[in-house]
């Protein structure tokens, strides 16, 4: 069986997350994670080796908008000195070691390999389906697992603090909705049409 994707490819990035995965437990503990960002990182690296076209097109469709608007916000506070939209803030934060962000920067190039692998072997349809579910045990896991200061996955509320408007526990099922219907829709009808 001939490779679709190549071997150096596949090396060279399962080494950066090795790499990445074992200074993030030491910096953010293992709540860091639950990130739909990590995740993507992390099962990026079955769906290079196995060139699972269901794998990549369910971390494509969990990161691609997400991904723009932190690029947006990183290369805003880049040109301007101003980022954007809050995702990328930390990429300015100069208490933390350059070193820390400079991993960072993988989500600048995650979304590009995501769709390069997707458009590689394919999209697989059934993402939606088993992404939403994915999230639907990531969310509650974020909520269980991290606390509001880390706000993982948004689940305590968009931006920095938590929000107060609604009860805890109905901002989180509004969330589970809100993932795949504002996030994972769009981008299913996307690469359903370009695919």
């Amino acid at each position: 069986m001939t490779e679709l994707l190549p071997l150096w490819l596949k090396v060279a990035y399962s080494l950066f997350v090795a790499v990445t995965l074992v200074i993030y437990w030491f910096k953010y503990g293992p709540s860091n994670y639950l990130w739909f960002s990590d995740i993507a990182l992390v099962l990026a690296v079955p769906a290079l080796w196995l060139e699972s076209s269901l794998l990549a097109s369910m971390m494509l469709l969990a990161v691609l908008l997400p991904e723009i608007l932190w690029n947006v916000g990183f290369f805003s506070g880049v040109l301007t000195g101003r980022p954007i939209g809050g995702l990328a803030n930390y990429m300015f934060d100069q208490r933390l070691p350059r070193y820390l962000r400079a991993l960072s920067l993988f989500h600048i190039f995650l979304p590009l390999l995501l769709l390069w692998m997707v458009f590689a072997l394919g999209y697989d349809g059934r993402a939606l389906l088993w992404q939403t579910l994915l999230a639907w045990i990531v969310l509650p896991a974020s909520y269980l697992a991290s606390n509001p200061k880390e706000n993982v996955n948004w689940v305590y509320g968009l931006g920095d603090r938590p929000q107060q408007r609604l009860p805890p526990l109905l901002y989180l099922a509004l969330l589970m909705a809100g993932f795949p219907l504002l996030i994972y829709l769009p981008t299913h009808w996307l690469m359903l049409l370009i695919s």
